[in-house]
């Protein structure tokens, strides 16, 4: 389609008041949910987050830390996902480049925008990070890493934009390299935790990059679908190909997620006494809803079986794989929070006071920021399509 930047309208230039209905509306639902929700952020910075927000001292981590996994997961997985076409060259991703690249910023800024209000002190973090660095701490990488990741992906971001191919190589392999730098060390947050028997193992980090791919797809996917019903106007062929090749590309990561559940449960089983309480809690206790209906049903089986019996030309049919998917992972990184904690440290120890799992519940607080996350990337999402005008001049 030439070298153009985007399709311009009738007079030459971008018209920001173009568009449908539907698009507008969503957009005004997106900007009053990220006001709301900074509101409830500002007050639990002011007030303190153990004051406001379900945690105590035994559960220090909930429902906006696996929000924000949950979105530096998608972004990880975007930034593969687009690295497959731009950084090594397969031509039948070529056309999902930039809004892959684009979706991928505004992933990870999304996460960046709930995190900031889970930390006690946001800014003293950001300061020491740069004065007082820790070589020897997986979350000091991870930290380092995402913003270094964000860096290169708003560089590849601009040299796609420019058509200049070599430079957004360049800066495609590097963010990639950090990305999964970075999200093998959130991976290692928890794999290396020895307290936490239910995070611990080697295999934690690997099951992290895995998860972000097939999340990656299917956020694809569901804003590729969204974007065109937006704009009310039929997918092109070069598209509907990149599309089938996407989906393809998930039913296999689910099967492999599908092999890392299995034999998560099976190991967890056979592994000491605390590892297996929080499996059983899992499988069969206060948390078998999740697993077996969202994680389970929702996040694997659902879309895979969706996958298969319609096969991958339907876009309407890869939507909703993806929007299962979506639900089901996110219920994924709830659970790997909250359960890797509802087995006391002290369990094995038999102390009384600490016999029985404990119990959390997210505050009102932690749901209104976490829905501001979402918020934040849909109206970023939007903005794109407008600005980029769908991102059509990518398309080879």
């Amino acid at each position: 389609m030439g070298h153009e930047l985007y399709k311009e309208s009738a007079d030459g230039q971008i018209n920001p008041l173009s568009g449908r209905k539907s698009f507008y509306i969503l957009a005004g639902l997106s900007i009053l949910l990220v006001c709301v929700a900074s509101i409830f952020g500002a007050d639990a910075l002011i007030k303190g987050r153990m004051h406001v927000y379900g945690l105590t001292r035994d559960i220090p981590l909930g429902l906006l830390i696996a929000t924000y996994i949950f979105f530096v997961v998608t972004s990880t997985g975007l930034c593969i996902v687009a690295s497959i076409g731009d950084v090594f060259g397969v031509k039948e991703y070529m056309p999902i480049a930039t809004r892959t690249v684009f979706m991928s910023i505004v992933m990870i800024l999304s996460g960046f925008f709930v995190i900031f209000f889970d930390l006690e002190n946001p800014f003293r973090m950001a300061i020491y990070n740069i004065i007082s660095p820790n070589f020897t701490s997986n979350i000091w990488w991870m930290g380092t890493l995402y913003v270094l990741y964000t860096f290169f992906m708003i560089f590849e971001l601009i040299f796609l934009l420019l058509y200049w191919h070599r430079l957004a190589k360049m800066a495609g392999l590097a963010a990639v390299l950090c990305g999964i730098g970075a999200h093998s060390n959130l991976g290692a947050i928890f794999g290396m935790s020895h307290c936490r028997q239910f995070w611990y193992g080697p295999y934690m980090p690997i099951y992290f990059i895995a998860s972000a791919i097939m999340l990656g797809c299917a956020a694809l996917i569901f804003f590729t679908y969204i974007a065109y019903r937006l704009a009310n106007e039929p997918m092109e062929g070069p598209m509907e190909s990149a599309m089938r090749a996407i989906g393809k590309l998930t039913a296999l990561m689910i099967c492999i997620l599908m092999f890392f559940t299995i034999w998560k449960i099976i190991t967890g089983l056979v592994g000491g006494e605390p590892k297996r309480v929080a499996i059983l809690a899992m499988l069969k206790g206060p948390y078998a809803i999740n697993f077996w209906i969202f994680e389970v049903l929702a996040g694997m089986v659902l879309p895979l079986v969706i996958l298969l019996k319609f096969g991958f030309k339907n876009m309407k049919t890869l939507f909703y794989a993806s929007l299962s998917m979506i639900i089901g992972i996110f219920f994924m990184r709830y659970d790997l929070v909250v359960i890797g904690h509802i087995v006391p440290v002290l369990y094995e120890l038999h102390v009384r006071e600490f016999s029985g799992l404990l119990s959390y519940t997210p505050s009102l607080h932690e749901i209104m920021i976490s829905a501001g996350g979402f918020g934040i990337a849909f109206i970023l999402f939007l903005i794109g399509e407008k600005f980029f005008k769908g991102h059509k001049f990518y398309i080879q």
